[in-house]
């Protein structure tokens, strides 16, 4: 009899706030306790990058193995069909059964259309108008969730169109608008239960319980993907009482003047942040201290995520599923809080702080413990490292590669080099960017703007952009070849002499 296939489990974070916090002097470490005990058992990667800082791209990808331009969705609500091959489907067609619970946001549909059970809506969606929701409280005679607002950065554009009534600051607040993702900052007043973390946590444990009681030779793939820690930023003050504003000394580029940085930079959606809805204010339109509250807030919110997927890892121990049980969890992009003078949220810009995400893996007798890698990998390796485990592969060929090798230690033929990819925020305007690292070095271009190099072992912030030193231009030629080679092997659709022809050459331009 053959061995079973095992088991996927997959826990997926939203928009986390990771690279550069607590790294310097001052700072402070979001606690991920979790995380970090999950990561000990398996494998981490240090040098973990999201495929584009975009949701709706970012999450496709990490369904198909694809990148943006050759899955179409390059951003948010573009919804191309789905025509590619998804592992979904995939593993269901080769006998798994698939659980899905919570945010979608990779193109139309949801998961329910690609052979999986559990809870999904399309598009962002909002968990706590559902009707899974008000099940779950009744079910654990819980509130509905509410939350005192402290502050609220949604722009006017928002208010007009009658999005999230009610949210101003020094309010209590219940969102009940088709989608969650609030500018805005604030405590959870109901108990943490009551908040779309638990409440998926708690799906899933029910269903990993029926799972353990039930007699099956097919596997299961489980995923759990979170609202949070995107923003709105409502921890409770179990967590929020972690974290002193007092105690987060200055983000290193929160003073960035943004000279000799390329417009991107300047991009940002949340008021009174903007200048005329567009553009950030330089400096900051709040002051440090109001930044060292809203980080407390950012933090504390990252550490409740945390526990959430903790519960989930410890009930597959707890009820021995882990025995044949490939985990991984990971975040689908980063987060620019309070960095290059003092952005809320992201934009159409390619940092260091959007671009790095943590991801780790564990699978007990088969990946050894204790293991941190630093080979360049991103969220394109997603897909393929879980078919990998299935003992599948694309019929297709996709453009990422399976970690286990990695994992078990094996010698491998790995990437030394790494091609991101961006649109733009997508919301108004289309900002193609692409980006090449190599041997500690990135290079961006963006059409129409500035170009930009970085050192990133000795300037990690990107606070030196080298593009315009005549002393660094062999460098930037060298990675100009190199991300030339991997937009056309890639099948990129976008011709990268004419990117790199568009940029601007000097900051005075």
């Amino acid at each position: 009899m053959a061995e079973r296939k095992p088991n996927i489990i997959y826990i997926l974070q939203d928009h986390q706030a990771y690279f550069g916090h607590g790294l310097y002097k001052g700072g402070v470490m979001p606690k991920r306790p979790c995380f970090e005990a999950f990561a000990d058992t398996g494998i981490s990667f240090s040098q973990a990058r999201c495929v584009t800082p975009m949701c709706g791209p970012a999450r496709r990808t990490m369904l198909t193995g694809l990148y943006p331009h050759n899955h179409k969705q390059v951003h948010n609500e573009n919804d191309p069909p789905y025509d590619d091959e998804v592992i979904l489907d995939s593993l269901y067609e080769n006998g798994y059964r698939n659980y899905y619970y919570g945010k979608w946001h990779a193109g139309p549909g949801d998961a329910r259309d690609h052979h999986c059970e559990g809870f999904s809506y399309t598009s962002y969606g909002n968990p706590y108008i559902t009707p899974e929701y008000e099940d779950y409280l009744k079910k654990n005679n819980l509130p509905p969730a509410s939350h005192h607002v402290e502050y609220a950065f949604m722009t006017d554009s928002y208010v007009s169109q009658g999005y999230f009534p009610g949210l101003k600051a020094g309010a209590d607040y219940s969102c009940r608008t088709g989608w969650c993702g609030e500018h805005a900052v604030g405590i959870t007043t109901t108990p943490k239960e009551t908040h779309e973390a638990f409440f998926l946590a708690h799906l899933a444990m029910d269903r990993l319980e029926e799972l353990s009681r039930t007699e099956s030779d097919r596997p299961f793939m489980l995923q759990v993907h979170f609202w949070g820690p995107h923003q709105p930023f409502f921890p409770t003050e179990e967590f929020a009482s972690m974290y002193k504003p007092e105690d987060i000394g200055e983000y290193p580029s929160f003073r960035d003047d943004l000279k000799g940085q390329p417009d991107v930079f300047r991009m940002e959606l949340s008021h009174p942040m903007t200048e005329d809805g567009e553009w950030i204010k330089v400096p900051s339109a709040l002051p440090w201290s109001d930044w060292q509250k809203i980080l407390a807030r950012c933090y504390a919110h990252i550490t409740m995520i945390d526990a959430a997927g903790g519960m989930i890892v410890d009930k597959v121990r707890e009820l021995g599923l882990d025995d044949n049980t490939l985990i991984i969890w990971a975040t689908d992009h980063g987060d620019a809080i309070a960095s290059h003078g003092g952005h809320f949220d992201k934009n159409s810009h390619m940092s260091e702080e959007v671009m790095r995400v943590p991801y780790a893996m564990s699978w007990k007798g088969v990946i050894a413990p204790h293991q941190s890698d630093d080979h360049l990998v991103f969220t394109c390796d997603t897909a393929p490292t879980m078919m990998d485990a299935a003992g599948l592969s694309f019929r297709k060929g996709c453009d990422g590669q399976s970690l286990l090798p990695l994992a078990r230690g094996e010698k491998c033929d790995w990437r030394n080099s790494l091609m991101c990819e961006s649109y733009g925020h997508g919301y108004g305007c289309t900002i193609i960017s692409r980006l090449v690292y190599k041997d500690g070095w990135k290079y961006v271009v963006t059409e129409h703007d500035l170009e930009q190099l970085y050192d990133l072992g000795k300037d990690p912030y990107e606070m030196n952009n080298l593009s315009q030193d005549p002393a660094f231009f062999p460098k930037r030629d060298e990675l100009r070849d190199e991300l030339r080679k991997l937009m056309k092997s890639s099948g990129d659709t976008v011709d990268p002499d004419w990117l790199i022809s568009s940029a601007r050459k000097t900051y005075e331009e």
